[in-house]
């Protein structure tokens, strides 16, 4: 199970994490998912779906 959004097909990002000896790991910053039931093409689906997006969404179903 990939951590991607299913709406933007955001991923994972990835760097370093910089030590104060400026000693460098690998890390990756995770998409912030949240599942939520939307209604795509007339029908309700469960989405996972990055903080973003919903809030994108929560917009245009404001207007």
């Amino acid at each position: 199970m990939a951590g991607r959004c299913d709406l933007c097909g955001k991923g994972p990002g990835f760097g370093h994490r910089v030590s104060h000896s400026h000693h460098l790991t690998k890390r990756r910053w995770h998409v912030n998912l949240h599942r939520k039931r939307m209604v795509i093409d007339g029908v309700k689906k469960p989405v996972r779906v990055c903080t973003q997006c919903l809030r994108t969404q929560m917009k245009l179903a404001t207007r």
